[in-house]
């Protein structure tokens, strides 16, 4: 039965499909590789057996499970070898279903949000997490509580692995879905802290055009002008604007610039 199910996810790849700016950074060999594998292991002697405890360790360059520890059989109802084959898809099949989608807007939120920090701020980035995993074989639904921190940061300043520290809760929480947070220092000492619940913090990752056609909007510009000023058509004007709402999770311009006028860009 495993061997099927290990078929059926080498099949899938329905989930990598939205990790794919993750795998695609330009990785640099991180020196200190193997003595933080080395710690990872001591950690996990020292913790991950306490019961309801599990460490994860996701690696971003092949999104394997490169690690993980505490008893994930009997939790998830998938044998250890599914998460060691096909780490990002196995995670996936046992998140409950009305989870995955934010799971992936927030990793999306992650990318964009690490990627704008310098690379001491990127050392201070970490974000939280609670959702539900669904037992393959029971259909138990568990609750758990992620901690997650980058745990190798290359010296280009790419997100390479992370470290999860997850824990069961025994009383499901107020949340009744997937919800989330991060936070990080910034260099001049002020902590940042966005949730799921605090969208006037969130910061938006537009392109050099996007901010272009962005200021342009908030003098209140229409296309045609947009697209005298910057030399462009307005058919690529528009394709910028759409993607803009996309990117904001606007459903028009209207909801567009009462967004741009409120959060930075």
């Amino acid at each position: 039965m495993d061997k099927v199910l290990l078929k059926d996810l080498r099949k899938q790849n329905k989930y990598t499909q939205f990790f794919q700016e993750w795998n695609e950074q330009e990785f640099q060999e991180h020196p200190e590789e193997e003595r933080k594998m080395e710690e990872l292991e001591q950690l996990s002697q020292n913790i991950g057996m306490r019961e309801g405890l599990t460490i994860a360790c996701f690696d971003y360059r092949n999104l394997s499970l490169a690690f993980f520890t505490g008893n994930i059989r009997e939790l998830t109802g998938y044998p250890a070898s599914m998460f060691r084959e096909k780490g990002m898809e196995t995670t996936f099949s046992m998140t409950h279903p009305e989870d995955r989608t934010e799971i992936v807007r927030f990793q999306k939120i992650v990318f964009d949000s690490f990627h704008q920090l310098t690379l001491a701020e990127k050392h201070t980035f970490e974000f939280s997490y609670t959702t539900r995993w669904v037992h393959r074989i029971t259909n138990k639904v568990t609750w758990v509580l992620g901690k997650v921190r980058p745990y190798l940061i290359d010296s280009a300043g790419n997100f390479a692995m992370d470290l999860h520290i997850i824990m069961q809760l025994h009383t499901p929480p107020k949340t009744t879905g997937y919800d989330w947070n991060y936070s990080y220092q910034k260099e001049d000492g002020t902590r940042i802290f966005v949730s799921k619940n605090s969208p006037n913090s969130r910061i938006v990752s537009l392109t050099k055009k996007e901010k272009e056609i962005v200021s342009l909007i908030l003098e209140g510009k229409e296309s045609k002008d947009i697209a005298e000023d910057l030399n462009i058509s307005i058919n690529t004007v528009a394709t910028h604007r759409k993607n803009i709402l996309k990117k904001l999770n606007a459903r028009n311009v209207g909801e567009m610039v009462k967004i741009l006028s409120i959060y930075p860009f």
